[in-house]
Parts: structure tokens; sequence; C-alpha cells
């Protein structure tokens, strides 16, 4: 990693995704929440003999791990390389880190269904969907969708012709 890397700020291409800071910050708590649930319930369901359910656990703690680096990169400050993750990840556009969320989340669950890897990568998977909700855009004002409005009730006041061309 060289030293312009680490210089790097980690904001690079966040300002032009449309988000909010107040929406950003929901979506990493959101982050950070799936990131606690995925990694208790992922570690509960080790603790059995059936091996699709252990391969499930181990899933959902490595999607865990990525969680916590790609969202808070903080609390993994003595991981070298967890600032330049962090960095990654925030050049990602919302739809990609919804559909890599979303389905980190949805893997354990075909896997072995049950109800810990149900519950463990639900809110996993609701960052997916908060982010992807993001990459729809902000919603429109309501002068603009008005003004849409009266202009496609002017164009079906209209006359139109009939079909010999002559207007009556």
């Amino acid at each position: 990693m060289s030293s312009e890397e680490a210089a790097a700020p980690t904001k690079t291409g966040t300002d032009d995704d449309g988000m909010s800071w107040w929406y950003r910050w929901i979506c990493k708590l959101a982050g950070v929440l799936g990131g606690i649930s995925c990694a208790t319930m992922g570690i509960w369901n080790c603790v059995t003999v059936n091996p699709l359910n252990i391969a499930a656990g181990v899933w959902m703690v490595l999607t865990a791990i990525v969680l916590f680096l790609c969202e808070v990169p903080f609390c993994c400050q003595f991981v070298e390389f967890a600032n330049a993750i962090a960095a990654r990840a925030d050049r990602l556009k919302p739809w990609q880190k919804a559909l890599f969320y979303c389905g980190m989340a949805l893997f354990p669950v075909f896997l072995s269904f049950s109800i810990t890897t149900l519950f463990g990568n639900a809110i996993t998977f609701a960052t997916g969907v908060l982010y992807g909700l993001a990459s729809l855009g902000k919603k429109g004002d309501a002068v603009s969708y008005a003004r849409l409005q009266h202009q496609k009730q002017g164009d079906e006041e209209k006359p139109t012709g009939t079909t010999d061309g002559s207007v009556p």
C-alpha cells in the first residue's frame, strides 16, 4: 500500500451518489446492526453437527466481517488493509452495494434454511435494500410533478385529427 492510497480521503465518490448525510448514516447503522446480527447468529448456527448449518454459519461470520470492513473500518483499525477496503467500498455505487449485500445475505438462507439464518441475515438484507432504494434517487418535488401533470392534461385536451386529415 502506497502512502498516496493511505492519504486518500475515504469520501471519494460519495458526494455524487445522491444520498443525503442522514440516509448515509442510516445505511451505515443498518450495516453495523446487520454485522452484529450476522456474527451472533452465525456463531450460534455453527453449534451443530449438520455440515450445511456450519457452512452457513461460517458464511454469516464472514459476511459480518465484510460488513464491518466496508461500513465501519474504525472498528478494524488494527487490520492493515481495512482502510483500503473501506475506500474501495465507498467508491462503489449504491446499486452495487445493494446487490453485494443482498447476495451475501441470501446465500446462507439458501444453503441452510432455518430461523437463525433468516433472522441473522434479515438486517443485512435490509441494508442492501436501503442501498438499493438510494440508487433509485431522490423523489421529485411537488412543483415539477404538478407542472408535468398540467402539461399532460393539456396534451389530452387538444383535438386530434380525423382519419381523413380534416380537423372539425
